[in-house]
């Protein structure tokens, strides 16, 4: 799984998340890379129709009906977006907050990807039995240092924690991954995919970057 999160990057904003989205589509076919995007929250509306999945950024813990602000699974699952982030560092939420989207979006049948910042955080979550969960070390997000080469000793102890619990979670790698050697290594780890952002989003060439991390993934 290779998951690009556009967060709230001016490069993405209005019609230019349209031209991604077209450029995210030729690649995972070209490459046959099962890619996925989670566009700005207001954004949805305009890629949700997409040949590939959508994520949310967030998902809240909240009903139908009188929830104003809220982002509410089974509306989002209407709208055909695939899953959600959830707990990502710049959005964290409680223990119980994550224990209870976890098990809604599998009622749903939605894709729920657990972001976390250490192996003990890893360690606690993975028996929830979410689809992904990833792991980023805050420090190194947007830092254009990967925690692949900076912190490699965390992938390898969260592929091996994820391992032991035998049950169907798989691990993403994240932060800092700028490069197709980032990528590589990441796999050489145990991650059995990447959640990037400002590598994809703030290069000049989309294509060019999209293209080199797809075929590291081959």
């Amino acid at each position: 799984m290779f998951i690009i999160n556009c967060k709230n990057y001016e490069e993405i904003s209005g019609d230019k998340i349209v031209k991604f989205l077209k450029t995210v589509e030729e690649a995972s076919k070209k490459y046959k890379i099962k890619i996925a995007i989670a566009p700005p929250q207001h954004l949805i509306g305009l890629v949700a129709n997409s040949s590939i999945p959508i994520l949310a950024q967030h998902v809240d813990n909240a009903k139908v009906g009188s929830t104003t602000g809220f982002m509410i699974p089974e509306l989002l699952k209407k709208s055909k977006v695939s899953g959600s982030l959830i707990n990502h560092s710049e959005h964290r939420i409680s223990s119980e907050a994550i224990t209870q989207l976890v098990l809604k979006l599998r009622e749903l049948k939605m894709i729920s990807v657990v972001c976390v910042k250490d192996v003990t955080e890893a360690k606690k979550y993975v028996k929830l039995n979410p689809d992904y969960i990833a792991i980023e070390p805050p420090e190194l997000i947007g830092s254009g240092k990967a925690v692949s080469s900076e912190r490699p000793e965390l992938i390898a102890k969260a592929a091996d924690v994820i391992k032991s619990e035998k049950n169907k979670t798989k691990l993403l790698c994240g932060a800092g991954i700028v490069s197709g050697n980032d990528v590589t290594r990441a796999l050489e780890l145990g991650s059995k995919g990447i959640l990037v952002a400002s590598g994809i989003i703030k290069a000049k060439n989309w294509s060019k970057i999209i293209a080199e991390f797809s075929k590291a993934m081959q």
